[in-house]
């Protein structure tokens, strides 16, 4: 393969620009060099071609036929190069491609989900490819692009992450249950109630409550029942058999529709959050910057699932 060494193409935008400009002190104003430079540019590429190119006189510069036939040689070349250039730079900013993503089974499906069917229409040669798992993946070792997680990211160096939010907790039951039951209007009062707990991994949950003077507080729920999956939980408390404690992103239905109602802190406290992230050691390409982007503007200020619930 030849190889083309920085003078040489300098040579043939030298020889092109003055062409072009009529000159070489023109030339060499359009191309950032002195006129000097460029007439020994165009004088070495003449010498490593064995022809003249150009006929000097004291008026302006004039095309040999050798000189015609490679300047029209030097055109085709240019734009070639201009073409393969612009072709680099859209794939560079271009969304495409293939984005393995990895969601949690719930949220994912219910929240994102659409943000990424909306993401695939905008972007034709963008392909989706979706694994749902409640565990905190390995990206690096399984090859995941981004992953939405729940919870907290942790701290690795290998990671980076953007805060797409934060859960809202709220404690809820059916109508039905408060009827029978009376509504609990204190910490104390849910040792008088059925609680429903929520366990993953074999870890127990806490509730995060608001103490006496509105701080967050992590309270320790003896249940009834223990439930390991946040949509079964929610049907046995839409059942009636006891309240339970749900994001808001998981029950916000049920509370618009009146199924479920609150009960202690009304608007909620504050769980834990909602992060992006994907392998700091992999450049930032397009597909997995749009993806973020979307799921910001979705996300942010104001979460979907918490519009309306006050």
């Amino acid at each position: 393969m030849t190889t083309y060494g920085a003078s040489r193409l300098q040579g043939i935008t030298a020889f092109v620009q003055a062409v072009e400009a009529g000159s070489f002190t023109a030339a060499a104003h359009r191309i950032g060099l002195s006129k000097s430079a460029v007439g020994k540019s165009v004088a070495t590429l003449e010498e490593r071609l064995g022809v003249r190119l150009l006929e000097r006189t004291t008026r302006r510069l004039a095309l040999t036929a050798e000189g015609a036939d490679f300047y029209q040689s030097c055109l085709r070349v240019l734009a070639e190069l201009d073409e393969a250039e612009s072709r680099a730079a859209s794939r560079r900013t271009e969304v495409s491609g293939t984005l393995r993503i990895s969601l949690p089974v719930t949220f994912g499906r219910q929240w994102v989900m659409p943000v990424l069917c909306g993401l695939a229409r905008q972007h034709p040669k963008l392909a989706l490819d979706v694994a749902f798992s409640d565990r905190a993946v390995d990206l690096l070792e399984e090859n995941i692009d981004l992953a939405v997680r729940l919870g907290d990211p942790g701290d690795s160096a290998s990671l980076s992450a953007r805060r797409l939010g934060f859960q809202r907790l709220v404690v809820c039951g059916s109508p039905a249950y408060f009827v029978e039951h009376g509504r609990p209007t204190s910490i104390d009062d849910l040792a008088h109630h059925d609680c429903i707990t929520f366990a993953h991994g074999g870890y127990l949950f806490p509730w995060k409550l608001l103490d006496s003077e509105g701080r967050s507080v992590d309270v320790k729920i003896k249940g009834r029942h223990t439930i390991s999956d946040g949509e079964a939980l929610r049907a046995v408390v839409l059942d009636g058999l006891g309240i339970g404690q749900f994001p808001t992103w998981l029950v916000a239905d049920a509370l618009r529709c009146g199924t479920l109602q609150t009960v202690l802190a009304p608007q909620g406290v504050q769980g834990s959050p909602i992060h992006a992230l994907w392998p700091a050691t992999r450049d930032l390409a397009p597909k997995i910057r749009a993806t973020v982007d979307e799921l910001l503007r979705a996300f942010t200020p104001v979460a979907p699932w918490d519009k309306g619930l006050g």
